[in-house]
């Protein structure tokens, strides 16, 4: 009952910062406001689930970092961007979903409060871990090119991550369960 609970609150937090986000933007958005439901109901769905955070968040911290690389590639297309370094591009979008992510959560009751190892929410340990092994798989996929001077199979560069980042998550598994 209280997954469900959990589950409903974040529902209705993220719905309530995507209606705020339509009434108070007029252009576009910085994040996409399904991308915040989808979070949300993601999380809820993984607890009702019971998958544990730690895994959860390995899975959140590829995405935030991959959406990060991606924002930077298309932001550094405008002309008034090109003036900065990627390095600060990525580094300020991921900060900015890092934020948009974790403070609707927190407001919510959902992070911040139990299911901590060290003091530190298991959700943000998991999501920092999975993106330390994001940028190793992105790391080993370039090393990889540059020995073989080519990919050594079609989606190499999917491939890495995605199994890097599951075989972290088992092993969150396995250490939690």
């Amino acid at each position: 009952m209280k997954i469900i609970n959990i589950f409903k609150k974040t529902f209705k937090i993220s719905f309530l910062t995507v209606i705020l986000l339509e009434l108070s933007t007029k252009i576009s958005h910085a994040v996409c406001p399904l991308c915040i439901i989808t979070v949300g109901a993601g999380l809820g769905l993984s607890r009702f689930l019971g998958i544990d955070d730690l895994a959860t968040g390995v899975w959140l911290g590829g995405f935030i970092t991959s959406f990060s690389f991606l924002s930077t590639n298309w932001l550094y297309k405008k002309e008034f961007f090109k003036k900065f370094k990627k390095i600060y591009l990525t580094l300020g979008n991921y900060f900015l979903y890092i934020l948009l992510t974790f403070l609707p959560l927190h407001f919510a009751g959902i992070t911040g409060h139990y299911n901590k190892i060290a003091g530190i929410d298991k959700l943000l340990i998991g999501t920092f871990v999975g993106t330390l092994v994001f940028l190793a798989s992105i790391y080993l996929d370039k090393k990889v090119r540059e020995k073989y001077k080519k990919q050594l199979f079609n989606y190499q560069k999917v491939v890495f991550p995605v199994s890097l980042l599951a075989i972290l998550s088992l092993i969150f598994y396995f250490i939690t369960r």
